[in-house]
Formats: structure tokens, sequence, C-alpha cells
């Protein structure tokens, strides 16, 4: 084995990996596969996209090209169609492929592909020019909102000295939005100053960073104003990718990462120094294989400060262009390009273009930084003006006005039973912070009867007998507070086949009462109602807002390794014969299927309220915790199924952190009559009862008080 190639031992380490993950007999089924299946495409609609039909047109891409300009601008917040047919060849293929591409395999790891999901001789798309303009998939049919205005070109997944025989025949039309319909883009605006951004605010923010030592080094030449979730979003539209923090992390994700066929571009960063603390993300921009010598990357910290009540983040973004010396020390380090205004102006055009910003500008501070050296030693040289950015970011942090609904429910009424101590054990307030002093003598009141409440469970709900997702919760509100509260069961399907179940259901209930639902979901089922809401016009009619509880919004990064984890979850718990397919269900959890959805519905017009669950060491129960250490690597936020950043609907209403573990947020485990699961799920305590109260008492008195604009 000392012979090996790196790639075979990647491949061995991936397989042991998943023998851990995976009980034996799906390790074996793995291993005799070896190959993911492909990108499982939604049922192609039959219905064109809503608006006025602009332009209509045929057009080809032979396997000989790679991006082809199709000649057709697209204006922001239209609408786009586009329908492919034909087949590719290539040379060293067994057969031909169609739109959709080749199923991933072994050698996509060292193919240097545009779309690294995607396999290769997938058609493409991108609007905008190749330096900034993220590609996405096509597939056989892909219809999407033009996120900012542009030339539509189509591309083929293939490295750049491949070709295949063969031609793809696109159909291309753009809808002009109707009057009146949900905004599918958002204006953007170059201005000559964003009010509150000045010289006293830059008076507070360092000019560089520092490396441990205290040695100072790059430029802080981009500050972003918007909230955490709304500026993870943003880099994520533009194509840029959460780097690992260390190189244990580096090993586990390039592992998780072959599993899939993925290329891995996360390599880790050296930690630099602002504010006392290294950065709090780590972003790049990079291609498989070149990841280790050449990289657009930043690093990004939140500032103690505030504007126009967002946040503040400050950045320090260079151009990785090969090795230098490190002056310090005589080793080996990185060379940035001495042009970091260059590295700037790139990350303002690939997140401008990413739809999620709404003002650009450029601020000159007093005594501008224009030329000076790194910590390593390396020089570099600017203008000395600072980028300025800020999001469109809809939503609102009420997680200090919601807790004190929480406490109030949770002292008050003792929904849960028993003395639960300081209601801070329970909730947290503000992403990051330690949860406020809250009151709790809040005027309650009664609970408004004008809407009816739906709870949508998640995956492996119809595994269990007797145990609901809120469960008691829904006892409660029908018995202390005479509200209609129905349960919709759902199978182990594709989000996509139970968003048409739930809009179904939808409809036919419309029929019979005209009041409208408040919607609460956990886990998968915050994804399967995204999918009803975007799907069908009546079902989102039916709908007054929706909450989801650990909702599954953006995928998990091990949703591959989810199914052999739940078939334990199902051993452990005893949950009996499922409804359905638990690896289809799973597999619609893939990060890029759902950011992919986010992205062409960036806005479902329901509003929307998010709570997110975080567990640590101690408050996670012991069945879980495999599942969580894997997930503390990419970010200790996280409740052993999701990361917290994507646990939150991007612009929702954000209402804080539940600190627990995914299963205890919603789940009564710890009531079972069977003290294996009360072992298994041995840190299941939770007042769950107060928290589905307040939440839907919360949404409630939100409708009431602000009734949302009617698109």
């Amino acid at each position: 084995m000392r012979n090996a190639s790196p790639r075979t031992l990647l491949v061995l380490a991936s397989l042991a990996l998943l023998a851990w993950l995976a009980p034996p007999r799906l390790a074996a089924q793995f291993t005799r596969e070896n190959a993911a299946p492909a990108q499982a495409a939604p049922p192609a609609p039959t219905d064109a996209p809503p608006g006025k039909l602009r332009v209509a047109q045929e057009l080809q891409i032979t396997g000989d090209q790679h991006w082809v300009d199709s000649g057709i601008a697209v204006q922001a917040g239209e609408r786009v169609l586009l329908t492919a047919s034909g087949t590719l060849r290539y040379a060293d293929a067994p057969d031909e492929n169609g739109p959709e591409g080749r199923p991933r395999s072994w050698k996509d790891l060292v193919r240097i592909l545009p779309f690294n999901e995607a396999g290769r001789g997938a058609l493409l798309a991108r609007i905008g020019d190749a330096e900034a303009a993220q590609p996405f998939l096509v597939g056989a049919r892909r219809e999407f909102p033009a996120r900012f205005s542009g030339r539509l070109f189509l591309g083929i997944n293939q490295a750049g000295n491949e070709a295949a025989d063969g031609t793809y025949r696109v159909r291309v039309e753009i809808y002009v939005p109707a009057a009146g319909a949900a905004p599918a883009a958002v204006a953007f605006r170059d201005v000559a100053q964003i009010p509150g951004v000045d010289a006293e605010l830059f008076a507070k923010i360092p000019r560089r960073i520092s490396d441990k030592d205290g040695n100072p080094g790059d430029m802080v030449n981009f500050l972003i104003l918007g909230s955490e979730a709304g500026v993870q979003r943003a880099f994520e539209l533009a194509g840029w990718v959460k780097v690992d923090r260390t190189s244990k992390d580096a090993v586990l994700h390039g592992l998780l990462a072959s599993l899939s066929k993925e290329s891995y571009v996360q390599m880790p960063m050296s930690e630099l120094y602002l504010f006392g603390r290294y950065q709090d993300y780590g972003f790049a921009h990079a291609e498989p294989l070149q990841v280790v010598a050449q990289r657009h990357h930043l690093r990004l910290w939140k500032t103690p400060f505030q504007v126009n009540g967002m946040p503040v983040w400050a950045g320090a973004a260079t151009h990785d262009i090969g090795f230098d010396r490190d002056k310090r020390n005589n080793g080996i380090t990185h060379k940035i390009d001495p042009n970091i205004d260059a590295e700037r102006d790139y990350v303002g055009k690939t997140l401008s273009e990413s739809g999620a910003i709404s003002l650009r500008s450029f601020f000159l501070p007093p005594n501008p930084l224009r030329e000076a050296k790194t910590a390593t030693g390396g020089s570099f040289h600017s203008n000395g003006q600072v980028l300025l950015l800020q999001l469109a970011d809809s939503g609102r942090d009420l997680s200090a006005t919601f807790a004190d609904v929480f406490c109030s429910v949770l002292k008050q009424e003792k929904p849960d039973a028993g003395d639960w101590g300081a209601c801070g054990n329970y909730l947290q307030a503000a992403p990051g912070t330690a949860t406020p002093s809250v009151r709790t003598d809040s005027r309650l009141g009664p609970i408004s009867t004008a809407y009816r409440v739906l709870v949508i469970p998640g995956v492996l709900s119809s595994c269990q007998s007797g145990t609901q997702a809120f469960q008691q919760g829904q006892q409660h509100l029908r018995e202390k507070h005479g509200l209609t509260v129905e349960f919709l069961q759902m199978p182990n399907a594709t989000s996509s086949a139970n968003g048409r179940q739930i809009a179904a259901y939808l409809r036919q209930a419309m029929g019979k009462d005209a009041r409208k639902y408040i919607v609460v979901t956990y886990s998968k089922g915050a994804p399967d109602l995204m999918e009803a809401l975007a799907l069908d016009p009546q079902a989102r009619a039916a709908v007054a807002a929706y909450i989801t509880v650990a909702g599954a919004i953006g995928g998990s990064p091990i949703a591959e390794s989810m199914p052999s984890i739940a078939e334990r979850y199902a051993s452990t718990l005893k949950l009996g014969t499922c409804d359905g397919n638990v690896a289809e269900a799973f597999f619609s959890l893939r990060q890029d299927i759902r950011k992919a959805f986010l992205a062409d519905h960036p806005d479902l017009g329901v509003p929307a309220f998010s709570l997110a669950a975080v567990s640590d060491a101690s408050t996670t129960s012991k069945m879980l915790l495999q599942a969580w250490k894997l997930l503390t690597s990419y970010d200790p936020r996280t409740d052993s199924q999701l990361l917290q950043a994507d646990s939150i609907v991007p612009g929702a209403n954000f209402l804080g952190v539940a600190r627990a573990d995914h299963l205890a947020v919603a789940l009564a485990y710890e009531s079972s009559a069977d003290s294996a699961v009360r072992s298994a799920a041995d840190r299941n305590h939770y007042p769950r009862v107060a928290l589905f109260e307040a939440a839907v008492r919360f949404a409630i008195n939100s409708l009431q008080s602000n009734p949302p604009a009617t698109h």
C-alpha cells in the first residue's frame, strides 16, 4: 500500500468512513455500486411561468463548445425557462448522455469542471461574463428568476481540454412578471454614499488585520451591512464556498465530498485576527486541484457595530497566486496579488451579481492605507477605498421580543408542567450571543381563532407510532385556547412530491373553512411546504404565515449519509415500518438541491418565521452524538442534523435559537414507555409545548399588528 496513489487512498478512506457511518449491508451496497446516482430532476410542470412571454428562441450547443453566447439580454426580475433535448457522447464513455449529464464518477474528483456538483456533459447556463457570473445546472429543464441583468450564456460541464460528439437543442423562453407578482429579484443600485457609514464608524474599525503575534497584515478593504444568514446566503449565491477551519475538518470534508464524487475546494486558510479574535468566516472562490496554490479568498468578522439597525461585517480579501517565502520564519506561504483593489472589486462584482445586494458604494477613510506589507512580508498596494455593500435582507431579528413571549408562556401558563428554572437555558435570543434578560410578565391574552394551525412533520414521521411533532403542543392549543389544529402526516418522499400532496390538502381544506392557516413545519416539513407554496398559487393563498422549527431549509452537509444514520435511529427508537422511500426523502435534502430551490424561488410571497436549534455535547442525546460530531466540523452551531445557517428561511423573521438537539425541540421521546428509547434519547427534556404555543401566538399577533402587503 506504500505506492498507492493519493486518489486511491482517498477512495479507501471514504469507504472506511462510510462503513463507520452505515450498517454493514449499506456499506457493502455502496461498494458494489461504486457510484452516486445522477442528480434527480424534479417532475417537469406542464404550465408556463406566470407573466407575458417576451422571448421564445431555439438554440444549439455542440459537444466541442464550452460556452455559447445566446445573444439574449435578460432583465433582472424576469423568469427564464430553459428546456433541452439531445445527446452527447464522450470517447471514453460506454454510452450517450442527455442534458442531465453523466453520473459523477471517481474520475470527476480530478476533473476541473465549471460546475462541481453536476456530472460531465450536463447542460449549464450563466447570466453575465465569465469572470464573476456563477454557472448553474440546467439539465433537461430549468425555470428560474433572473437575479440581475445580463447576457444569457449556455455551456457544457466539461474540462477545458474535453469535447464530445453530439448536440443539445435548447429552447429559451423569457417571461415578464405579471403586475403585482412577488418580486423575483432585488433592484441593485450604485450609490455615492450609504447613510451611517462615515469617518466616525471607520475610526472604530481597525484598518488592518494581524497574525496571532500582532504583526499587521492585510487591509480591511470591504464592509457588508446585513444579517448573518443574509451574508452567508449572498456568498453562496455568488459561488463562494465557506472554507474549513482546521486541517482535521479538511480531511473529514474531503472524505465526505468524495462520497458524492465532488471535488474538494474548501481548503483551510490561516487564522488571522481583528477585534481580538480570528475570523468568523472564511470564503473562497477556487477551482478543483488548483485550490492549493491559487484562489480568490477572504476573511470576514462581525463587528460590534450596527448601521441603521443592520450588523456591520468587516472583511479582508486577497487573491492567492502562488507560493512565496515567509519573511518571519523562512517557511513557505501563499503569495498574494499585490493589487488588492482588484480582489476587492472582484468581491463586489460577484456579490452584486448574486441578487442579494441592494446598495454598493465606496468610502475613502481619513488617512487611507495605500501601500504596506502583509504579516508574512509580501507587499501590496491600494487606492485606499473600502467597498461598501448593503444586503437586500428583508427579514427582521425579532428574537428578543419572541424570548419575552416564550418566557411568559413558560412561567405563566406552565404548559410543560413543573419548574423549568431560567428560560434562558432553553432559548438563545440572538445568534452568537448570550440570552438577554427577558420579561416574564408580558400580558399574554387570548390567541385569536381567526386562523387555523397546521403541523407538517419531518422525515421518518410516517414511521412513528404515537409520537407526532409537537403532539402535546397541538393538544394544548386545542384544549386551552380553542384553536383548530390539524396534523398532516407525510410519507418519506422527495420534497417536490410531498409539496404536491400538501398543496392538494390546502386546496381541499379551503373549500370547507375559509380561515387561512398558520403552518408550523418541523425539519423536512419546511422544504416540503415551501415546494407547495412555490408550486401552487391556491395553496399559497391558503397560508397566512409559516413557521419553521429546526427546518431543513438549506439542506444538510451530511444528507448523503443520512439514510444509513436514519436506519439506526429507526431501529433505536423502534419506529417500525416506514411509509415511502427514506433514501429519496433524504436525497432531496442535499444542499445543492435545496439551495438551487432557494435561488429559483427567492420570495414565496408568504410571511415566514424561523426558529433554529443548536445543541452542545451536554444537550445532545447519545443516539445523535455521532452525527453531531460530524457536523461540528463544519460549524459548532448544529442540532446534530442541520447547521444553524441552513435552518433559517432567507429573509424570514428570525425568532431565535432553541437550546436543544434536533429531536428534543419537537418530539417527546422522554415520555416513552420503553426505557431503551428513553436511554437513547437521554437529552430529550425540553419545554417544547411552551415553544410551540409561543411561536403560534407570536406569528398570529404579528400578522394582526402588521398585516402583510398583498403581492
